[in-house]
């Protein structure tokens, strides 16, 4: 089970959850050339360990458990998982 970026991200894109992350599975990066077009940050869900170190430090609360996601944001674990072509 991997971690889900959800809505409230959109807009937001604070990177403490990457600098968090222990295993730099949270992208675009600010160094990333597609940072600045992107809506969101997005967890890859192969590389997550499900460790948990994002959630905390996430200023609007836009990290969830998948199987603790809220079911008005379902879709958000197709789309984190398709931003890294899963």
């Amino acid at each position: 089970m991997a971690y889900v970026i959800a809505e409230p991200c959109i807009g937001t894109k604070d990177t403490a959850c990457v600098d968090a992350c222990p295993v730099d599975c949270i992208h675009p990066k600010k160094d990333e050339s597609d940072f600045e077009g992107s809506q969101m940050l997005y967890i890859d869900p192969v590389e997550c360990i499900d460790c948990g170190a994002c959630v905390p430090v996430c200023p609007v609360s836009a990290i969830f458990a998948q199987d603790d996601l809220p079911e008005k944001w379902q879709e958000y674990t197709a789309k984190n998982a398709a931003h890294f072509g899963r």
